[in-house]
């Protein structure tokens, strides 16, 4: 089967789906600018902490190739110009900040070279973070899916699979690991309001890969788990912090509270650019708050009355003490976390299991 991919670069263009109107309808859109990217990231179009960090540093590759600059200095302030908009586009997540840091220091680090040459090497840098993000992918796949067990019956939340990374997924590419490796589980997608990722794009990957799931509303999950129907959960991040606090899709921390009160693992699927070591805990993470109108509509249509006014935080923070383990393309991680990620990623020390 053919791999589910979000987007494509191609003539120095980024061509995206439109994750807004799945799984009715596939729609590609075609960004020709780093505003138009920021857009697609804003109006979420586009989503998912590494998607949009790849997608930040195809923004920025057609800039480089747009501006008329003809000497690195004023190559340099459009870059930043752009770069600012772009990371503006969605705080939370750090995946964002990360691609279009390293898109500029590789610039910084390149400028004695001529400014055509530039261009070109920062198509080359944009290309190499999408290569590597999927590669990422498959190896939090890889190591996930041993701690996926025979029948398991798995919760996920909101969607973290191939359309919110380069093709692959973090907490899905677990799942998808586990499933290619003939492992008889079950999937419980909740519906993730009030963006829907789960009902729409979760299923969506699930009917795609031919695995067995149910979709449930998000106030279901500690039935089933207090029924003994659900014994796994695995999640994605938007941010980790130095101490294993973990920025995730609204309702995350409630899913973990629950799990932890009935015994159930708690795992976090993340790849190494989504921890932030400048931060020492999670409540220093700026948590995005977007249109209350998409608490008050769903599809376009009211559901509540007009003079109601709603609260819209896109993300909870998860306290470490709730995770179980985090699966990164080093292996499996747990507790003490703020020792071991500071020893594995920051030593650049490789291991499979801590």
């Amino acid at each position: 089967m053919k791999e589910l991919s979000p987007i494509e670069w191609e003539n120095n263009r980024l061509i995206v789906l439109d994750q807004t109107l799945l799984p009715f309808q596939k729609k590609y859109i075609t960004c020709r600018t780093f505003e138009d990217v920021a857009a697609a990231i804003k109006d979420m179009k586009l989503r998912g902490a590494p998607l949009i960090g790849i997608a930040a540093a195809f923004g920025l590759a057609m800039e480089a190739k747009r501006t008329s600059a003809g000497t690195y200095e004023k190559l340099s302030r459009n870059m930043h110009a752009a770069a600012e908009a772009l990371i503006k586009t969605r705080p939370t997540a750090v995946n964002l900040k990360w691609a279009v840091n390293r898109m500029l220091a590789f610039m910084e680090n390149n400028k004695e070279r001529r400014v055509e040459s530039i261009r070109d090497l920062l198509a080359g840098e944009a290309v190499k973070i999408y290569k590597e993000d999927l590669e990422n992918n498959r190896l939090i796949g890889k190591f996930g899916s041993e701690l996926i067990r025979e029948k398991d019956a798995i919760l996920t939340h909101c969607n973290a699979g191939a359309l919110a990374t380069a093709g692959y997924g973090t907490a899905l590419g677990v799942i998808r690991a586990a499933h290619a490796k003939k492992k008889k589980i079950t999937v419980y997608v909740d519906e993730t309001r009030p963006y829907l990722q789960g009902a729409r794009l979760t299923a969506f990957e699930m009917c795609e890969e031919k695995i067995p799931h149910y979709l449930i509303t998000d106030n279901m999950a500690g039935y089933f788990m207090s029924k003994g129907m659900i014994n796994v959960v695995i999640v994605g991040a938007d941010r980790i912090t130095a101490n294993g606090d973990v920025a995730n899709k609204i309702g995350t921390y409630s899913l973990a509270v629950l799990a932890y009160t009935n015994k159930i693992p708690f795992y976090v699927a993340a790849p190494s650019s989504t921890i932030d070591f400048s931060l020492k805990s999670g409540d220093m993470i700026p948590i995005e708050m977007r249109s209350e109108d998409e608490v008050k509509q769903i599809f376009g249509k009211d559901i509540a009355p007009k003079k109601t006014r709603a609260l819209h935080p896109a993300f909870d923070v998860t306290p470490a003490r709730f995770v179980s383990a985090i699966i990164t393309e080093k292996g499996v991680i747990r507790a003490p976390f703020d020792m071991n990620l500071e020893k594995i990623f920051l030593n650049k020390e490789i291991v499979a299991d801590l």
